[in-house]
């Protein structure tokens, strides 16, 4: 059993940054890779990024070169660094587990989820 708390979210102004950590219970946090998503009102969860167990990482075309998703495996804790902020960036962030995401990286992948955290960007 894994258990995942979010936190780090909040109202940010565009452009500004926001970093958002994912704290993971269990001696398994190496076992899994690490994905946050996101999800806007009315909208379908989107996977934001992924880190693989190796570190291999996979960003949203919309997010590249502004986010960063990093993970320490000793603190058993993956990380969201946001910059260059965006009204569109607004929604809830999750951040979930899985032993493997596959090509599709489909919400319905996830072995585990944390219980969101709210980021709302302002124009």
């Amino acid at each position: 059993q894994v258990q995942l708390v979010e936190s780090g979210g909040g109202l940010v102004q565009a452009g500004g940054s926001l970093r958002l950590s994912c704290a993971a219970s269990g001696r398994t946090f190496s076992w899994y890779a690490m994905a946050w998503f996101r999800q806007a009102p009315g909208k379908e969860r989107e996977s934001v990024a992924i880190i693989s167990q190796s570190s291999r990482t996979y960003y949203l075309d919309s997010v590249k070169g502004r986010f960063t998703i990093s993970r320490d495996n000793a603190k058993n804790t993956v990380y969201l660094q946001m910059n260059s902020l965006k009204p569109e960036d607004t929604g809830v962030y999750y951040c979930a587990a899985a032993l493997d995401w596959g090509e599709t990286r489909r919400p319905d992948m996830a072995d585990y989820w944390g219980q969101g955290t709210q980021v709302t960007v302002s124009s």
